[in-house]
């Protein structure tokens, strides 16, 4: 948004004069003009600078819908790849137009730039671009209730954000977070300028918001609960005269959301047949219990509570005392606490640093970033002194309390695009050619960098792309589950461990009871085929002899620094194989 147009509209007179000459050429106006705009560059860098520590780490679960973006752009349909069924096995179809958009453009699954893989830099860009909105939302907002201290709230959010590694890798790993993280941010700011600046229920504040929400809506399931927002708000600041252009606005919010959103669900359930993602199916979502709201005190944890105790104590001090920042942060804190209501909600990740987060970390760190700001402007010079040493003892706990958890990250990150690619993709290919199978399915969990490099067909044995597994998984029917695979699929290759063979029962014996033989052995698992699709049993020999050491390699090195942070080459693709 234009700097100079936002602030004259903040320097308007009661009367809607606009600011005289002098004003606009007075040093403090002068200030403001790129104050702000460095501040949010500024931050946007320092989160850089942490992110550049995942090097080009993509997690695999973000190449499945790489891999989506690759099949309707080449006009197959949403499809995991060519010949297989429409299964909505994602569940960010924003984020996907964006990857489609991109594909396209020639900027995505294309190739590579200075050696580094599109897959790698174009989600990136995204997420950079999406980390600057993010903090020119927050910005925006600042200038309606402090505004030659704006710059301040957003340096302090940003370098919340930036120390916060849940934020910040999961914002770049390639999946729709910092969309996500954007759409948030947004809302927050069209609700506290319409609140501090009396266009709440303004036609264009409504329809804003509910753009925002719909967008929030189709990046994550989870965030339709931001199209709440708007209309709690309206019902916590109108007035008895404005009930009628309440109505109204909240109708037209309301109408902006659920028209295209009724017709996005009508098409979802017309080609896919659900109503939900496959995706909500496999995860099998219960509906929730009240204990379950207990597990966002896991963010007070992480956070540290020390500076969760110091940001509530600024917004109190912020709440009881009547004015803009007083409407602002209430606003504010709306959005937040629908955004800590969906967390709750929804069941606990496998992934580590709180992947689901994502909104709560940037709602709170701009209450408390304003609230903070706010409080300085309204107390003299010892209070202020209090304030700046409570809070940065409270970031240097927080910091030291985090420090375990991203060092577990930071030694196992969750799993890579890359080693996928390599280690199920890449290595699946060269099995099917040493034994001799041209037309093979394979079976098993982990899905992304497999569809990118796979010429095989491949069941989901995690369900997300596969509606009998996902229904077998939400009804906790696994014999059905098995049945299914061993003897309705019955795929020539197959991989399992971990819990993958315990939750589901594909054991060991199991597989040996229904005709599968091993190529490689992974912990309680490992790389099997069935016997029968071996035209040459000597063949067998071959391909453990030759696959053992290889694999050795690849696993035991899965976690050291090189391999984290490398990549995969410039492009993956279907049919690539390890070099024999």
């Amino acid at each position: 948004m234009n700097v100079t147009l936002l602030a004259l509209l903040d320097n308007r007179r009661p009367g809607g004069a606009r600011p005289v000459a002098s004003a606009r050429a007075s040093p403090a106006y002068r200030v403001r003009r790129w104050a702000d705009p460095a501040a949010v560059l500024a931050a946007t860098a320092l989160i850089v600078v942490r992110a550049s520590w995942l090097g080009r780490w993509i997690v695999d679960d973000a190449a499945v819908t790489f891999a989506y973006a690759r099949s309707v752009d080449q006009g197959l349909g949403p499809v995991q790849l060519p010949g297989a069924p429409p299964v909505e096995g994602y569940s960010n179809p924003s984020w996907l137009a964006l990857l489609v958009l991109g594909r396209r453009l020639g900027l995505f699954d294309r190739g590579a730039f200075l050696g580094v893989s599109d897959l790698v830099l174009y989600p990136k860009a995204l997420a950079l671009l999406c980390t600057a909105g993010t903090l020119a939302c927050v910005a925006w907002a600042a200038r309606a209730v402090v505004p030659g201290r704006a710059w301040a709230v957003t340096l302090l959010a940003g370098g919340a954000l930036a120390a916060n590694l849940s934020f910040v890798a999961w914002s770049f790993s390639g999946l729709e977070n910092p969309l996500y993280a954007l759409t948030a941010a947004a809302t927050a700011a069209v609700l506290v300028r319409g609140v501090t600046g009396g266009g709440l229920t303004r036609p264009r504040t409504a329809v804003a918001a509910g753009a925002i929400a719909l967008l929030a809506a189709l990046t994550r399931p989870d965030g339709a609960v931001l199209a709440a927002a708007y209309p709690l708000v309206v019902v916590l600041f109108v007035r008895r005269r404005d009930l009628a252009h309440a109505v109204r606005a909240v109708a037209l919010h309301a109408g902006v959301v659920a028209v295209p959103y009724g017709a996005f669900l009508v098409w979802r359930h017309a080609v896919f047949g659900l109503w939900v993602p496959n995706t909500a199916v496999a995860k099998a979502q219960q509906p929730p219990e009240l204990a379950q709201l207990a597990q966002s005190g896991d963010l007070l944890t992480y956070a540290g509570w020390a500076l969760a105790l110091i940001g509530a104590l600024c917004a109190g001090a912020v709440l009881a005392r009547p004015g803009r920042a007083r409407r602002a942060l209430a606003a504010l804190l709306v959005p937040l606490l629908l955004s800590l209501l969906a967390y709750g909600v929804l069941g606990r990740d496998w992934m580590a640093l709180y992947r689901f987060a994502t909104p709560v970390w940037v709602l709170a760190t701009a209450a408390v970033a304003l609230s903070a700001v706010a409080l300085w402007e309204a107390e003299r010079a010892r209070a202020r002194a209090v304030l700046v040493a409570a809070l940065a003892g409270a970031l240097v706990l927080s910091q030291a309390g985090q420090a375990d958890q991203e060092a577990s990250f930071a030694s196992h990150p969750t799993l890579s695009m890359c080693f996928v690619a390599e280690r199920y993709g890449r290595f699946f290919n060269s099995y099917a050619e040493g034994l001799g199978l041209r037309h093979a399915t394979v079976a098993l969990p982990d899905l992304g960098g497999t569809l990118l490099t796979t010429r095989l067909r491949v069941l989901d044995l995690a369900g997300l792309t596969d509606r009998s597994v996902a229904d077998a998984y939400a009804a906790g029917d696994m014999r059905a589950l098995r049945d299914h695979v061993l003897r309705a699929e019955r795929p020539e290759l197959l991989h399992v461990h971990g819990a993958w063979v315990t939750k589901p029962g594909l054991t060991v014996a199991r597989l040996a009871d229904a005709g599968y033989v091993p190529l490689y052995q992974q912990q309680n698992g490992g790389d099997f085929v069935r016997a029968d699709a071996v035209h040459d049993p000597s063949d067998l020999a071959s391909v453990r002899a030759w696959a053992k050491p290889r694999l050795d390699h690849l696993i035991a090195g899965q976690n050291t620094p090189t391999h984290r942070k490398g990549g995969c080459g410039a492009t993956l693709t279907p049919g690539q194989g390890v070099s024999r």
